[in-house]
This record gives structure tokens, sequence and C-alpha cells, in this order.
């Protein structure tokens, strides 16, 4: 499953990502990882999440992304969620086509149960039309 939170640059996505993932904690059985460019949020996330700042790994494309992502589930079966701050930015998006990546990733998460919930730095009208009903939060 693919959850995005989306809008321009500076309008509180990254807070709401935070309010959702420290309430989800809560009611998950699994574990939650937290992907970033920064540990920038490192204090406001509850101690049971597990940050991982994206920009310390040789990430040049999506593609090595996706497989990035595909690692930290090899490494943990009990993963249920993984949040993804900074999208654009962490799976070397910025000023391409998201579809083939959320495509992917909509295929890992169903096939291995995992949901994701992700901050994407567009408005609503530039996600593209088979994404827009995987938008819960519009900014």
């Amino acid at each position: 499953m693919v959850e995005l939170i989306v809008g321009k640059k500076g309008k509180g996505k990254t807070k709401v990502l935070l309010d959702k993932v420290n309430g989800a904690i809560k009611n998950v059985n699994g574990s939650i990882v937290y992907l970033d460019k920064s540990t920038k949020h490192m204090y406001e996330l509850n101690n049971k999440i597990r940050l991982i700042d994206v920009s310390g790994y040789p990430i040049i494309n999506a593609d090595e992304f996706v497989g990035f992502i595909c690692g930290i589930i090899s490494q943990d079966h009990d993963l249920e969620q993984i949040y993804l701050d900074s999208f654009l930015t962490t799976a070397k998006l910025e000023g391409l086509d998201i579809s083939g990546t959320l495509e992917q990733l909509e295929e890992i998460g169903e096939k291995f149960g995992i949901s994701f919930i992700i901050s994407v730095s567009l408005d609503k009208e530039e996600i593209p039309a088979e994404f827009q009903d995987k938008i819960a939060t519009a900014l």
C-alpha cells in the first residue's frame, strides 16, 4: 500500500508525517522505519522507530533507491510500515516522473505486506492520475 502526503515545500508535510508515524507506533505489532535526507527529526520520533539517514548512502538514482528499500525489507521480517520524508530528494526523483518508482513501491508493499507513507513536494495536481486515489493529505 502506498499513501501520499502532498504539497509544495514548506507546507507542513513533515509535521503531518511525524504525527502519523508517532501515532502509528501504538497500533503496529511489527517495526517501523522512517527514511529521511538527514537526522534533523531524530528527537521528534518515538525511540521505537528506526530512523535511516539516506544521504549517508551512495544512492545515485531511483532504481538504486528501490534496491535500498528492498535491502531494508530483507533484513527485517517484522517490518510493517516505511515512512519516506523528502521523497523526491531521497529517491533521486527531483524533476523526474515519479510514476515508475511509486508503482514499484506499491508492488513491493503488496508482496511483503508493508505500507509506504510518503511525503512528496508536489501539488495534488502534479501527482500522476493513477496515484490521485493514494493521496491521504494534500496541503
